[in-house]
């Protein structure tokens, strides 16, 4: 049983309640950019991590059989008393383990690639618990290999997984405030908001998953501080709304270090290295200059109605791609197509987010294509409802011209 999709409309009626709040209250905290901007990152987790999970049941099923001394047996989690505290056992070791991970995630400079993306969102709502990365699988799996040497079964760490992840969406809030003792013991919103500023009392800290008491233990617990209010983000900002770009941001840095630099050593060192750390020679000869943080200015493009009607229109094609995609079994040929299809058009709503150039041809080629695309796919389902789907994808076509024969890019830039 997937519990991450179950949750999903959850995630979704709640997404809608704190929008609702936010815009009674006049609080501004959920921007329509950039709301659609952690969305489309979360969508694009969503479809690419069809490939990861098989990545890491490979790896999982490859540990235990050959790795492994002994798998603990099924029968350990039932639904008695010893299978309760199996069940607790389990969580709770995955929330330790996840703990090292979230701590590697901000201190090692791979784990951070991939990671960074969770926190590159300027605002902080519950869209931004959605903001997940699409390359996790490269080197994530690895902090849990102790779970895997003693043989948890893949059921089980599936489903604490989960109930780890699921936990974490509520946190990621402006609207609860500090909640006492609960604070001490659990990862809460205002434990969270600490976690995901840039301010300089707040880098690397408040990593715990579920619970806060890691943090405590390891020295890494910082408390929500009244006079210093959270400002969110990344310090070497992403400057856009494209998932591909969030994806590729800190690769492509280190990548263009790995390069430039002239000792072989560097080269690997980087990669490994603590978080921020550059060779000497490329400190040198292309020094990172961040503006200080009193000067921080929300990335903001001046999206005109005609293009935020667009952006929405187009997201909720995506949402709705994406939801059947993960609740309706279709063949091989049609499921990669769908999940190319859905991608592309996610940098196409970046794209157009960001009021890039290239957004109005990149969006008309991809539109009619995607039409041409569904069509053909809507064929070989040899279903009798095809001509509905060709007159869907159609109209989409035409409503989306319609929609960008107005819209201005690359008018007004971004402000910094």
């Amino acid at each position: 049983m997937d519990l991450i999709s179950l949750a999903v409309p959850f995630f979704l009626i709640a997404i809608a309640i704190e929008i609702w709040i936010d815009r009674r209250q006049g609080s501004g905290y959920i921007p329509l950019a950039d709301a659609l901007g952690s969305l489309s990152a979360g969508a694009m987790s969503t479809l690419t991590g069809v490939f990861g999970k098989l990545i890491g049941i490979a790896i999982y099923a490859f540990f235990l059989a050959y790795v492994a001394p002994f798998e603990m047996p099924i029968e350990w989690f039932d639904a008695s008393w010893q299978g309760v505290l199996a069940w607790t056992g389990a969580l709770l070791a995955f929330d330790f383990f996840y703990y090292w991970k979230h701590r590697f995630g901000h201190e090692i400079s791979l784990f951070w690639a991939a990671h960074s993306v969770h926190h590159q969102s300027e605002e902080y709502n519950l869209t931004t618990a959605l903001r997940q990365t699409s390359t996790d699988f490269l080197v994530g799996w690895s902090v849990y290999i102790p779970l895997f040497l003693i043989g948890l079964p893949l059921e089980v760490f599936a489903t604490v997984s989960a109930i780890d992840l699921i936990y974490q969406f509520w946190v990621h809030t402006r609207f609860v405030d500090k909640l006492g003792w609960v604070d001490y013991v659990f990862v809460t919103p205002s434990n969270h908001r600490v976690h995901h500023a840039q301010n300089a009392r707040y880098i690397d800290k408040n990593y715990g998953g579920i619970l806060v008491i890691w943090d405590r233990l390891f020295g890494t617990f910082e408390p929500e501080n009244d006079d210093d209010p959270p400002i969110f983000g990344v310090r070497k900002a992403l400057g856009s709304f494209n998932p591909l770009n969030a994806n590729l941001h800190v690769y492509r840095s280190l990548w263009a270090d790995a390069r430039a630099t002239k000792r072989w050593q560097d080269k690997i060192k980087i990669w490994f290295a603590r978080t921020g750390w550059r060779p000497t020679d490329c400190e040198l000869s292309a020094p990172l200059r961040l503006r200080p943080l009193e000067q921080f200015a929300k990335y903001q493009p001046d999206q005109s109605q005609r293009v935020r009607r667009y952006l929405v229109i187009q997201f909720v094609v995506t949402l709705l791609a994406t939801l059947g995609f993960q609740s309706v079994p279709l063949p091989a040929v049609a499921g990669y197509s769908l999940i190319a299809i859905v991608c592309f058009q996610l940098v196409g709503i970046g794209l157009v987010s960001d009021l890039s150039r290239v957004a109005k041809p990149y969006e008309r080629g991809r539109v009619w294509l995607t039409a041409l695309l569904v069509i053909g796919v809507a064929i070989t389902l040899a279903d009798d409802a095809w001509l509905l789907i060709a007159g869907f994808a159609i109209a989409y076509a035409m409503l989306s011209e319609w929609l960008l024969s107005g819209i201005e890019v690359a008018v007004s830039r971004p402000v910094r």
